[in-house]
């Protein structure tokens, strides 16, 4: 019985150590490297940093061997562009910043994320450069605002070329005189590290690949990763679509008509509801594009001289000041001078400047001419009217008008049938005169 159990034993003791060996059967198979693949092709904005720090941390928590992000960018805002730098300096996990397809671009803010990057890499067909950086809040700087934006531009620059073991003269060249290059001159300038025509092949030529990280020396194992790509969510895909100059203004616009509608029409509540939540978004928007208040305010003001021409006759004084104002303030909200998509369409803007100034221009007509309009109802509505006479006049008598019988005063005869026209009304009694107006003939006779 001994005998047996001790049998026993060494049996269960074998068993578990060949299930331990490494590469024995029935042993798992070691898990595959994760590549995470994250694609911006939008300008840099709050919205394009926000998803970025998300894909960093999901990288970072699920152990990935490396972060590629396929950029195609014509540049954005500085501070978007800083938080996006940073991210990536502090990654845990090697970042790859990949100037993809072909035709792409890494202008403006691109070109220091892409310097920022532990590798960088482009495909045949793009560019890179032309990060001189431009005031999109509003006018031009002076010279020596311009030149401390630009210095402080060019040292970063600089700094993050020679972090990475890039070109520092490019770097700095990028941003003073707006330089540029294509893939191959990128290359050959050692402004980046490869060229490559797809993911595929970047993987390729990384497998193996060293990264300095944290102080320690990581190995990129690509060649037979698992590729997972993490494209942005509903929440990023919206707050994306809501910077764009263009839908920010028609957001702004259509909030503006929609609280004065709610202001000119207590009760409505679908335009009050629509307008403010259309207003909020605009702000949102605002915020995010960095926009110039000045504009905005010219655009609330137009809005507010719109609504005193209601309540004030001012003859279209206050409506053209309305318009101008308008004008102004949506060629003031964004520059219409920097990159393209800090700008506003033209056909937007020109279309919504001339609706407004056309729905208040017949709005303000139609309250002018309501003004001098003849009334029509009471007993105002009576004065000039044409009738009969029902009865002689002779001091008083009774008159026709409009199909009624009425009480009627004249300060001359009339007899019953002739025409006789209203004057005034006294009460109930209406003061006629005989004849038509424009008939002489009968007035005389």
């Amino acid at each position: 019985m001994a005998v047996f159990a001790l049998l026993s034993l060494l049996c269960l003791t074998g068993g578990a150590s060949s299930s331990a060996a490494p590469g024995a059967p029935g042993s798992p198979a070691p898990a595959a490297a994760q590549v995470m693949v994250a694609t911006i092709a939008a300008p840099i904005t709050p919205v394009t940093a926000d998803y970025l720090d998300s894909v960093i941390e999901r990288a970072e928590e699920e152990k990935a061997a490396l972060l590629v992000v396929e950029l195609d960018t014509p540049g954005g805002l500085d501070t978007a562009m800083r938080q996006m730098v940073q991210a990536i300096l502090k990654s845990k996990v090697p970042v790859a910043v990949f100037v993809y397809p072909s035709g792409a671009r890494a202008a403006s803010a691109g070109v220091l994320i892409t310097l920022a990057a532990d590798i960088a890499a482009m495909a045949p067909g793009t560019n890179i450069g032309a990060a001189h950086p431009v005031n999109v809040g509003g006018g031009a700087m002076d010279n020596t605002m311009s030149r401390k934006v630009e210095n402080d531009a060019a040292a970063y620059a600089r700094s993050l070329a020679t972090q990475s073991g890039r070109n520092a003269d490019w770097a700095e060249s990028a941003v003073r005189e707006s330089a540029s290059l294509s893939a191959k001159d990128a290359l050959d300038k050692k402004v980046i590290d490869l060229v490559v025509s797809d993911l595929p092949g970047l993987l390729a030529r990384l497998d193996g690949r060293e990264v300095r990280k944290d102080g320690s020396v990581l190995v990129i194992r690509a060649r037979e990763a698992q590729v997972t790509r993490v494209p942005m969510g509903l929440r990023h895909r919206v707050l994306a679509s809501l910077a764009d100059p263009t839908i920010a203004y028609i957001l702004l616009m259509i909030g503006i008509y929609g609280i004065y509608f709610e202001l000119s029409s207590p009760g409505a509540v679908l335009p009050g509801v629509i307008g403010g939540i259309s207003l909020l978004l605009g702000f949102y928007a605002l915020q995010t594009l960095s926009a110039n208040y000045a504009g905005f305010l010219l655009i609330l003001l137009s809005l507010l001289l719109f609504f005193l021409e209601l309540k004030i006759q001012s003859h279209g004084a206050l409506a053209i000041g309305g318009i101008i104002a308008m004008i102004l303030g949506s060629l003031m909200l964004f520059r219409q001078s920097a990159d393209p998509f800090l700008r506003i369409s033209w056909p937007v803007l020109i279309g919504m400047i001339a609706l407004t100034a056309v729905f208040f221009g017949v709005v303000i007509s139609l309250a002018v001419r309501s003004q001098f309009r003849k009334p029509s109802t009471g007993s105002e509505g009576m004065v000039g009217e044409t009738g009969e006479a029902a009865t002689d006049i002779d001091g008083k008598g009774k008159v026709f008008v409009l199909g009624e019988l009425w009480d009627a005063a004249s300060d001359r005869p009339v007899r019953k049938g002739e025409p006789v026209t209203v004057k005034a009304v006294r009460g109930m009694t209406l003061l006629v005169e005989p004849g038509r107006p424009g008939n002489e003939e009968s007035i005389g006779r």
